[in-house]
């Protein structure tokens, strides 16, 4: 039963050595190849980790901390969605490492918006956004 136990931790540290390879578009398909994230650890830049079932990444070399969480940390680590889907929910950028570039599609109060400006944080129909007809 050891060796068993064993031989699973070696296939999944395994895994998640093979998972930094993938790109976002196939990261975001198998997000349980990746660690969930934990305080006081070294993570280093373009890492993905789990947060609350969602994918990041890392965007800076760091110790984790319980207080930097990745929901809260924009500086540290960014959501990565699915780059396939077309119009995705829109939700608000935290900062400038995920804020809307120009061309973006977004769905927001069912309707489609496409952002006319480049690293766009603001809310669909107040600015910086055009309707999809």
């Amino acid at each position: 039963m050891i060796m068993i136990k064993e031989r699973a931790r070696q296939l999944r540290s395994l895994f998640e050595q093979l998972a930094i390879s993938l790109d976002d578009s196939t990261a975001i398909e198998y997000p349980e190849m990746f660690p969930k994230w934990a305080p006081d650890v070294l993570y280093a830049k373009d890492f993905r980790i789990r947060y609350n079932e969602l994918l990041y990444k890392v965007l800076q070399n760091h110790t984790s901390q319980s207080n930097w969480t990745p929901d809260i940390a924009p500086s540290l680590y960014v959501r990565v969605d699915n780059p396939q889907e077309e119009w995705p929910d829109w939700r608000q950028p935290t900062g400038s490492t995920d804020a809307y570039a120009l061309g973006a599609k977004v769905s927001h109060n069912e309707k489609h918006w496409i952002s006319s400006v480049d690293d766009n944080v603001w809310e669909p129909g107040v600015y910086g956004w055009d309707e999809a007809l």
